[in-house]
């Protein structure tokens, strides 16, 4: 198979991506095109904090020994900072012991980050916990909403731009309708091809001879 007429492109940034990768090990993240590897490693180092290895616990340390769970969210792509595709109580219950650092992303371009301590978050958390009380199964990945980050988290770490969110509600609302028109023209082009294939059945002489032995 021949290769695309970027691959050596991509070939030249691939040292970079490699110091890239070196960086981030050296901090605890294994994959930085994994769960977020890269934009962990810009929050970790904003910051000053530590990673901790692994998937299953939380994701920082400061100097201090407090504990983190580190959110993002490209704010082009949607306005609610994903939390666990199976929140249940254990879960809910690790979330109260540690503080949270959510950050704001245009693209890759980190441009804020809030502190939250988990008291603040109980509202979300009391909610979950109702839910999963009353039917006894996982909460598929809750969000927690950009705005509620904004009024009421303390602000870390800001870049020098101003964040325009009207914009990037705009930026949303265009995707959003550009996937919708991609689906329906996959939809369309599907069924197109699935009454030219009728069609094409019908005159194949296989269908015409069947076509006159039932007539006879």
């Amino acid at each position: 198979m021949a290769r695309h007429s970027d691959w050596e492109k991509l070939e030249r940034l691939m040292p970079a991506v490699r110091e890239f990768q070196a960086l981030a090990s050296e901090h605890g993240i294994d994959d930085i095109f994994q769960d977020n590897g890269g934009k962990i490693l810009q929050m970790l180092l904003a910051l000053n904090l530590q990673g901790i290895p692994g998937r299953e616990g939380n994701d920082a340390v400061d100097v201090e020994g407090r504990e983190y769970e580190l959110k993002s969210v490209n704010i082009w792509l949607t306005a609610g900072f994903s939390t666990n595709h199976h929140i249940n109580v254990p879960i809910i219950n690790k979330y109260r012991q540690v503080c949270w650092v959510f950050a704001i992303y245009e693209g890759i371009e980190m441009r804020r980050a809030y502190f939250m301590p988990a008291e603040k978050l109980e509202v979300y958390f009391s909610a979950w916990e109702q839910k999963w009380l009353g039917s006894q199964k996982d909460i598929n990945n809750p969000k927690v909403p950009l705005q509620f980050v904004i009024d009421n988290g303390e602000l870390l770490y800001a870049d020098e731009r101003e964040l325009d969110l009207a914009r990037a509600s705009a930026i949303r609302a265009a995707r959003t309708k550009a996937s919708a028109d991609r689906k329906k023209a996959k939809a369309s082009a599907q069924e197109e091809l699935a009454l030219g294939a009728g069609e094409a059945a019908e005159d194949n002489p296989v269908a015409i001879v069947r076509r006159r032995r039932r007539r006879s």
